[in-house]
């Protein structure tokens, strides 16, 4: 079970570092270069869209993260948990948010905001990856 958990895990948080990437350096300063008569469908059709694929990621992130912690408690699962937690604040509090305001039109401040405020996604969803690729590598979970 411990395996399967963690295969889980990496296949999740593997999965969306790739995608905040792209996220990061590509469709969020996209929305700079869109004009300002089509940028509100634009804004809504990435937001459904780029949902389906981080929502049930993220979920699968969340509850294979909190089953190794409860299963299979160690400093290390512990450490990748909290890196889960934070991008959840984040997504909740910095995210979700400016997504919802840039929905009803362009607003050049604040996706300006949401390209800085998504960084430390991106760098948790970064460290995080390495983490469990370390963890793999070694055996140390």
């Amino acid at each position: 079970m411990k395996e399967l958990l963690f295969l889980i895990q990496i296949f999740s948080c593997f999965s969306l570092f790739g995608l905040i990437w792209t996220i990061q350096l590509v469709h969020y300063p996209a929305f700079l270069k869109i004009e300002r008569i089509d940028f509100e469908v634009f804004s809504r059709f990435h937001s459904r869209k780029i949902s389906l694929i981080v929502v049930p990621l993220m979920l699968i992130e969340f509850v294979s993260g909190i089953l190794l912690l409860i299963f299979f408690p160690s400093i290390v699962i512990a450490s990748n948990f909290l890196g889960i937690i934070t991008i959840w604040i984040s997504t909740i509090f910095l995210s979700m948010p400016l997504h919802r305001k840039i929905a009803s039109g362009k607003d050049l401040a604040a996706i300006e905001k949401l390209i800085k405020t998504n960084w430390p996604r991106t760098i948790t969803w970064t460290l995080r990856t390495f983490l469990l690729l370390t963890i793999a590598w070694r055996g140390i979970a």
